[in-house]
């Protein structure tokens, strides 16, 4: 099921899908890991705050509007 990277509760994981957005969006997003096929586990879901998510052993803190736009296949 492809849900939106949003949506996960701490924990989880899932792989990368679909990044909805601009260009600038998406090589942001390449820069740090978050591109299709890397698998991301997340770490930290607040109901304010940032996403606190693990890619390739990194922790990258994403706000809810571009983690609204990051589309997973849950694991």
């Amino acid at each position: 099921m492809v849900v939106p990277l949003l949506s996960l509760l701490p924990g989880e994981r899932g792989i990368v899908v679909d990044l909805r957005g601009g260009p600038n969006f998406r090589s942001r997003l390449y820069a740090m890991g978050l591109a299709p096929g890397a698998v991301v586990r997340v770490l930290e879901n607040y109901p304010r705050g940032p996403l606190i998510v693990e890619v390739g052993g990194t922790r990258i803190a994403l706000g809810k509007g571009m983690a609204a736009r990051v589309f997973v296949r849950k694991l």
